[in-house]
């Protein structure tokens, strides 16, 4: 069973940074497409970023393109969203997702089988 745990929220000033980290139970962590999504009080949840399997592209929604990094490290299980010129718009839960052998559904949420349980980022204006 694959299990996600999220860690790295919390409060931050506008225009600071934040780094979210995502780890990841199982044996072939590399063969699973990762994505970063956020679900902000009232709405639904988005697409933030990804990183897929097959060939390591990563993709972000135009919202945080150039302000957001997402990466992974295989041997170790990890998955990281850095953030950068944090808005207050950026507030929300941010949830890390896996999905098995991933690929252009990258942004969709009904395409990923696991998902840890969020953390919060709040970004004070």
């Amino acid at each position: 069973q694959v299990q996600l745990v999220e860690s790295g929220g919390g409060l931050v000033q506008a225009g600071g940074s934040l780094r979210l980290s995502c780890a990841v139970s199982g044996r072939t962590f590399n063969r699973y497409t990762m994505g970063w999504f956020r679900q902000a009080p009232g709405k639904e949840r988005e697409f933030v970023a990804a990183s897929v399997w097959s060939d390591g592209t990563t993709y972000y929604t135009d919202s945080v393109k150039g302000r957001f990094t997402i990466s992974r490290d295989n041997a170790k299980n990890m998955v990281y969203l850095q953030m950068n010129s944090l808005k207050s718009e950026d507030t929300a839960v941010y949830y890390c997702a896996a999905d098995r052998l991933g690929g252009l559904g990258y942004s969709k949420v009904s395409e990923y089988e696991h998902w840890g349980q969020g953390t919060q980022v709040t970004v004070s204006s």
